[in-house]
């Protein structure tokens, strides 16, 4: 344990809890090319709208429980009374527009699965099909948006997604590795690089 605590990390996780420290060195820009990853970020990422990332992270489990374990069919299936059940749950943000967000965009990813084929696939087509990697100096500046995350936003609202702005689908980006914004200052950085060149 001593060693992990020695470890430099990213500025952003410094005075974060356990479950923070964790979610950065496991999860953070690792690769996700499953349906099923992309889609819990998705919600995940749209809940964290206008809060901090340490709020939705520990809500994880709480929006796990509340929706289906992150099942798009089961969600696409939620009606007026599970809204109403939602909005009395504390394990999720209670933000009326958010839970219908959540459902609308299940639908939505049902749709483009029947339609299209893999979402996971579609997501990855806008960083040619391998992760970027940014190598981001100990004290530069992580970017926010970037040229592809302002088109795959376009591409998702045209397709019926709610609360994907540019902003909220390069924190999907950075989370699902479809970016690798680690400092070359973090030890996960290199780390990620490698699972990058598949």
């Amino acid at each position: 344990m001593s060693a992990a605590k020695n470890k430099t990390r990213c500025q952003w996780v410094a005075n974060g809890n356990d479950l923070y420290v964790s979610y950065h060195d496991t999860e953070w820009g690792v690769p996700a090319w499953d349906e099923q990853t992309q889609f819990e970020f998705l919600i995940l990422e749209g809940a964290q709208a206008g809060l901090s990332w340490s709020t939705i992270l520990n809500k994880r489990d709480g929006y796990r429980a509340a929706f289906a374990g992150f099942d798009p069919e089961k969600i696409a299936r939620f009606g007026k009374r599970d809204v109403t059940r939602l909005m009395k749950d504390a394990g999720i943000v209670r933000n009326r527009l958010k839970i219908e967000s959540t459902i609308g965009n299940a639908r939505a990813f049902l749709e483009f699965s029947e339609k299209v084929g893999s979402f996971s696939q579609h997501l990855w087509s806008f960083v040619g099909g391998r992760p970027i990697q940014n190598d981001i100096p100990p004290h530069g500046k992580v970017p926010a948006t970037s040229p592809e995350s302002d088109a795959l936003s376009k591409d998702l609202k045209k397709r019926g997604f709610k609360f994907v702005g540019s902003t909220i689908i390069y924190a999907h980006m950075q989370a699902t590795g479809m970016v690798n914004d680690h400092l070359t200052s973090c030890f996960r950085h290199k780390e990620c690089k490698k699972l990058g060149k598949g």
